[in-house]
């Protein structure tokens, strides 16, 4: 599948030659034109790489990025005529993870893209606290689950049914032990919650992201699994 990258530039004619070197390297792309705009595109976790320009309209985008990095971790390479040192150090310490200035190559713009969805992609030690599938990250000592860095915001049985099921990744647990291991022994109640939860969970951590990570396996139960 090929990456998601969002180009947050004002200046139409230079976004739209970007855009189109892009998609001939295979890359999908979307535009945004102003700050508030592209702050809301890029916090939907639906991106691998943000271009953003620092000289937006209605909101900076030294603004989007810091916003931005308060729930998202999804690489950012920063585009801007700006090249003093300062400005360089002010977006790499706000947490830009690249910075090319204009006028630029897109030789040389490609090539940090490229660099930035490797580091990106590389395969990271996990804290212990940590269970992941994919895009799909769960912090079990804070409670927090993200996909693509973007938070997921789940219920206490919810996230205990993710948690049994990343703990027993690319295994097939049948409803029945579900029911035993996140409701209990003794819960009476309807058998088809199981069902219903991984519903609520599909809704939330698949439907979004355009992802699959819960599979069901026909007359047996579930399995989370990488791919």
């Amino acid at each position: 599948m090929a990456e998601q990258i969002l180009l947050i530039e004002d200046e139409e004619k230079l976004a739209r030659m970007v855009e189109l070197e892009l998609r001939y390297e295979g890359y999908e792309v979307e535009k945004s034109f102003d700050g508030r705009d592209g702050l809301e595109k890029a916090l939907s976790g639906r991106y691998d790489l943000i271009l953003l320009d620092i000289m937006l309209p209605l909101l900076s985008g030294m603004e989007v990025l810091r916003r931005l990095r308060r729930e998202s971790q999804v690489p950012v390479i920063m585009l801007t005529a700006r090249d003093t040192v300062v400005d360089k150090v002010s977006g790499l310490d706000s947490g830009a993870d690249d910075y090319i200035t204009k006028p630029f190559a897109i030789e040389e713009l490609l090539a940090r893209i490229r660099v930035a969805l490797r580091k990106q992609s590389a395969p990271a030690a996990r804290p212990a606290n940590t269970l992941s599938a994919g895009h799909l990250v769960m912090d079990t000592d804070r409670h927090a689950v993200t996909v693509k860095g973007a938070p997921v915001e789940l219920t206490r049985r919810e996230f205990d049914l993710l948690r049994y099921l990343l703990e027993n990744k690319e295994k097939v647990i049948s409803r029945e032990s579900l029911l035993d291991n996140v409701w209990g022994f003794d819960y009476v109640g309807e058998t088809n919650a199981v069902d219903v939860y991984i519903r609520f969970l599909r809704a939330k951590l698949e439907e979004p992201f355009g992802e699959k990570h819960i599979h069901t396996v026909r007359g047996v139960g579930y399995v989370i699994r990488e791919d």
